[in-house]
């Protein structure tokens, strides 16, 4: 067992696990590490906790300090840098004419380089642009080219559903999402409809994919024939959540069909379909969707 803190050094940034050294620190502090890029200032998220050895990557970086009035002074200060390299670099790239457009700039609390994020189409030759920065700060500069994802997460926003963004309120990671996950969950196959602000495959069809996998391995597919307390009949349409079908049945009277519900429970799958019904939207946006689905794997490619 071994005695640890967790620190996040940017909002919703992941935790990492520290060597308090001894030290009683309380959710909320703020603290000064040892990392692989030198002392940085973060603040902690879980405190003082004993967790198994087996749990952790060994050997722990640890807490240089509790944070004094000097710390925080000092990181307020890199803050305001942050925004003044924010405009020079955006002139340089007006300058220098570059395809791509800056989001954010991080000063390391101990000065050792100032990063630059930004976004483009494709690469980028920003040799110049390096050294300029460099000459005009006189320490490392690292330009990092991030994904739109990123870049919303930075930006801000509101959702669909009308609340903030999960990237900018709780999500620390970015999941792989596809459009499986929005058929599963028989939601419309508009890409305007099951796209985020960040023109991606939106983070929230991850939620409750679980779910609908599980429920799905009880239903059958529509198209299947099952027997019912009515007769057999043909599965039209699915409640996953609810874990019922709507059945087309014959009407021998009316020499035409009815349509009724029942719980899965209540049926006998006869015949089940591999072949899914085709959606309208499905055809209509057909394009779009595998554009939409070929960028989630460029993006997973580029995270990996």
């Amino acid at each position: 067992m071994k005695n640890i803190i967790g620190v996040r050094f940017k909002k919703l940034g992941k935790i990492y696990f520290f060597n308090p050294r001894g030290l009683k620190i309380r959710k909320g502090d703020k603290v000064i590490v040892e990392t692989a890029q030198g002392e940085e200032y973060g603040e902690v998220m879980i405190p003082n906790r004993w967790v198994e050895d087996d749990k952790i990557v060994s050997p722990l970086k640890k807490v240089v300090r509790i944070a004094n009035y000097k710390d925080h002074k000092h990181f307020e200060e890199c803050r305001k840098k942050e925004k003044e390299a924010f405009n020079i670099c955006q002139q340089k790239i007006k300058e220098h004419k570059l395809d791509m457009t800056l989001t954010d700039v991080e000063y390391k609390f101990d000065n050792s380089k100032i990063l630059f994020y930004f976004t483009a189409d494709g690469r980028i030759d920003f040799r110049e642009l390096v050294k300029d920065l460099a000459a005009i700060y006189k320490t490392r500069i690292e330009l990092r080219q991030i994904g739109v994802r990123d870049e919303v997460k930075r930006i801000g926003g509101n959702g669909v559903c009308g609340r903030e963004l999960c990237c900018c309120t709780f999500l620390s990671d970015f999941e792989s999402v596809s459009i499986k996950m929005a058929k599963e969950q028989n939601m419309s196959l508009n890409p305007s409809k099951i796209s985020g602000n960040c023109g991606r495959l939106m983070c929230c069809l991850k939620y409750e994919n679980d779910v609908y996998e599980e429920k799905l391995k009880k239903l059958p597919h529509i198209g299947a024939i099952v027997k019912t307390e009515d007769g057999e009949g043909e599965v039209d349409s699915i409640e996953t959540l609810k874990e019922k079908i709507r059945v087309k049945i014959k009407d021998n009277e009316a020499d035409g069909y009815f349509y009724k519900k029942y719980d899965i429970k209540d049926v006998k799958i006869l015949k089940d379909s591999v072949a899914q019904k085709i959606d309208k939207e499905e055809l209509e946006h057909k394009k779009e969707l595998e554009e939409l689905e070929e960028l989630e794997k460029q993006d997973r490619a580029d995270i990996k």
